[in-house]
């Protein structure tokens, strides 16, 4: 259950009026808000549950594109594929995906069409689809809304985003990890150098689109312009980048990491990243409705008749309300 303040919908709001809300909230005070409504929403939840199904989703997909791969008999994409996924993945996270790659490669062509169509069902249909709707729950949340869609719209609309947003997160994936990859086994020629040093800003570029659609077309409710939810995108890009780079300097400066773990040390870096991941998404869902509040007139991030925890409620209430406020006022 949401505690979190409803935020007015404001969906004529621009681009230029977020970066005006901004300026006069300020940028600590708006961070520090939207992690009482990210706390509020009970985000971490949220994230523990599209955690896992990223990483599954994950898994699959990497089979259904060594199937494809197998089926158009071109096993240098499969080795692409290998190699994009340990340059982008961190530490054993990447050991665990490639280890998925070799292992649908050696199924060989044979098993193809029956591969491909096992990871593009399960993977799209079910896994990408339950993704989409628990990222649709914990906007809703966010956003101090208690009901979801009902089912069948939900899931539709999960569909459509799976493959849209999904697609925008692919072509990041391919951009940033894959130009890489490709300038470095094929040379410089035909353009590669310059791809190479634009390969960020196309990524990035991409990523933000894709998580700006999920905000603007998951929550249920009527959102601003694309231009005002970008600053949320790009907030959780960063993280997720952030993360990322993070997790991979402490997997390969920890030795005692894959000693504690084993044989399991790839599926608990996956499962971190995973989490880390959707951390990211929902804090930046969580910067996107605490600013619209603001350019509605309504900040409060949790409404104080809600507040069970004192620290959560403001300074002046508690000590209004406390005895040794009540003494201090009685003093004065």
């Amino acid at each position: 259950m949401s505690i979190a303040n409803r935020v007015p919908e404001t969906w004529e709001l621009s681009g230029d009026e977020a970066w005006e809300t901004l300026k006069r909230t300020g940028r600590f005070r708006l961070a520090r808000d939207a992690f009482r409504r990210f706390r509020a929403s009970d985000g971490t939840s949220h994230s523990r549950s599209m955690a896992f199904m990223l990483a599954l989703l994950l898994v699959q997909g990497v089979i259904a594109l060594v199937a494809i791969a197998s089926m158009l008999h071109q096993g240098r994409l499969s080795d692409l594929l290998g190699e994009t996924l340990r340059t982008v993945a961190p530490g054993p996270a990447g050991k665990v995906l490639t280890d998925a790659v070799d292992h649908a490669h050696r199924a060989g062509a044979s098993n193809s069409y029956t591969v491909l169509l096992i990871g593009l069902v399960i993977s799209l249909l079910v896994t990408a689809c339950s993704l989409m709707g628990q990222v649709e729950r914990g906007l809703n949340r966010l956003y101090g809304i208690e009901e979801d869609r009902p089912t069948f719209r939900k899931y539709g609309r999960a569909l459509v985003l799976s493959l849209t947003a999904g697609s925008l997160a692919v072509g990041a994936f391919i951009a940033i990890a894959v130009g890489h990859v490709a300038a470095s086994s094929f040379g410089r020629g035909l353009g590669l150098s310059v791809w190479n040093d634009a390969r960020w800003l196309v990524g990035v570029f991409l990523a933000i689109a894709g998580t700006a659609l999920v905000f603007r077309w998951s929550p249920r409710r009527h959102q601003p312009q694309w231009s005002w939810l970008m600053f949320g995108a790009f907030v959780s890009v960063g993280l997720w980048m952030v993360a990322t780079i993070g997790l991979n300097a402490f997997f390969r400066n920890s030795a005692s990491f894959g000693q504690t773990y084993g044989s399991l040390a790839g599926l608990i870096a996956l499962l971190l990243w995973s989490f880390a991941s959707s951390v990211a998404i929902f804090y930046g869902g969580a910067v996107t409705a605490q600013l619209e509040a603001v350019r509605a007139g309504d900040p409060a991030p949790v409404d104080p008749n809600d507040v069970t925890d004192v620290s959560d409620a403001p300074r002046e209430m508690v000590s209004a309300e406390s005895p040794a406020g009540s003494a201090e006022g009685a003093a004065r």
